[in-house]
C-alpha cells in the first residue's frame, strides 16, 4: 500500500492514540495528508506546535454535526475513526451525550464516507463492546454493527468498513498505571477489586496494529490482535511492591474479566498467527475472500480469565515502554 499518495482523515486526533498515530504516520509512512479532526481548539493549538508538517490539517468539529464530517470528507482516501466517549463513570451518568457521540457519530461517519466515496473506513472499537455491562461498551457494540453494516449500505461503490477492537492501553486515560504510579508516592495503592484481570497493550502495538489492519482490510471484518492477559495485582506489586492495597469495590458497569470475542462470535471467527478475525456473517463474504485462517474450536472464548497470563518481567518490559 503506498501511503505517500493517501489523503487521511484521523477523528478524535488530538487525543493520546490521535497523537501517538500522527506522530508514526509523519515518521515512518508521510501520507499526502492527514487531516486532524477534533473539537478542542487548544489540544489541536498544543498539538500544532509539537507537529508541523506540510502534509497537515486541523479541522475543528464535532463527529455529532453530519454537515462538518460531510466538508471534512471531502478527497479523503482513508478514515480512521478515534473519536468517542471512553469513560466508562462518565458515560453511565451521562448516557445521552454517550450515544450522540459514540452511535450517531459513528453514524454521520459511514454516511460521509458512502457520499464522499471514501475507499477504507476503520473504527476503533473496544474489548468492553462484547457482551457489554456498562453504557460505554454498549455503545461501541452498536458502532460495531453500524460500520459492519456500512459494507451493504455501499453497495457496488467501492467503500469498505471494517472495525478494530483490543484491550486497555497502558498509560492512556483511565488506565491503573499512571495511577499506581502517582499512588505510590504515598505508600497505599487503591484497587477495585484483587480478582480483576484485562488485556493490555501499548501504544504503540495498538496503532501499529490499526495500520496493519488498514493495509490488508476487504471490508466487514473486526479485527481483534492476540495478547496475553494481566492481572490488577501484578501490575501494583511490579509498580510498587511492598506498597499497601486498599481494596474499593468493583464500580458501576465494571467487569471482574473482560473478553475479547465470545463463544458466539467464535462460530463465525478465523485465526491467524498474530490476530483473530471476526467474519461478518454475510453469505458473499467468504466466497470474495482468499481465506487463510484456520477455524476456532468449538466452544472457544477469548476472554481476560483464560487466556495465558504475563508474567511478572513481561509486565515490567511493558511498562519500561509505557510513558
Amino acid at each position: 500500500m503506498n501511503w505517500e499518495s493517501k489523503k487521511i482523515l484521523l477523528t478524535g486526533g488530538t487525543g493520546s492514540f490521535g497523537k501517538k498515530f500522527t506522530e508514526i504516520m509523519l515518521n515512518e509512512y508521510h501520507p499526502a495528508r492527514l487531516v486532524i479532526f477534533s473539537r478542542d481548539e487548544l489540544k489541536q493549538f498544543d498539538m500544532k506546535k509539537k507537529y508541523d508538517d506540510p502534509c497537515l490539517r486541523y479541522f475543528l468539529g464535532d463527529v455529532r454535526n453530519p454537515e462538518r464530517i460531510l466538508q471534512s470528507t471531502v478527497d479523503i482516501d482513508i478514515i480512521v475513526h478515534a473519536a468517542a466517549m471512553k469513560q466508562v463513570p462518565a458515560c453511565e451518568y451521562n448516557p445521552e451525550e454517550s450515544v450522540l457521540t459514540n452511535v450517531i457519530g459513528a453514524k454521520n461517519i459511514i454516511d460521509a464516507a458512502i457520499k464522499n466515496m471514501v475507499g477504507k473506513v476503520i473504527a476503533i472499537s473496544s474489548d468492553k463492546a462484547v457482551n457489554p455491562v456498562n453504557l460505554y461498551g454498549a455503545t461501541k457494540l452498536v458502532a460495531e454493527k453500524l460500520f459492519i453494516q456500512g459494507n451493504c449500505y455501499a453497495g457496488k461503490k467501492d467503500i469498505r468498513f471494517s472495525c478494530t477492537r483490543y484491550g486497555n492501553v497502558s498509560g492512556s486515560r483511565g488506565s491503573v498505571i499512571p495511577l499506581f504510579r502517582e499512588q505510590k508516592m504515598s505508600g497505599k495503592l487503591t484497587i477495585t477489586d484483587e480478582r480483576m484481570t484485562r488485556f493490555l497493550l501499548t501504544l504503540d502495538q495498538g496503532i501499529r496494529f490499526v495500520i496493519k489492519c488498514i493495509e490488508s482490510m476487504r471490508g466487514g471484518e473486526i479485527f481483534v490482535p492476540k495478547l496475553q492477559a494481566v492481572k490488577i495485582m501484578d501490575i501494583a506489586d511490579v509498580i510498587s511492591p511492598g506498597c499497601e492495597k486498599k481494596f474499593t469495590g468493583i464500580r458501576s458497569g465494571e467487569k471482574i474479566h473482560e473478553i475479547m470475542i465470545s463463544e458466539d462470535e467464535a462460530r463465525h471467527t478465523v485465526e491467524y498467527d498474530n490476530m483473530y478475525i471476526v467474519k461478518p456473517e454475510y453469505p458473499y463474504w467468504m466466497s470474495e475472500r482468499d481465506e487463510r485462517g484456520v477455524n476456532l474450536p468449538d466452544g472457544f472464548k477469548c476472554s481476560s480469565d483464560s487466556i495465558g497470563f504475563m508474567g511478572l518481567p513481561q509486565i515490567d518490559e511493558l511498562l519500561k515502554r509505557t510513558t
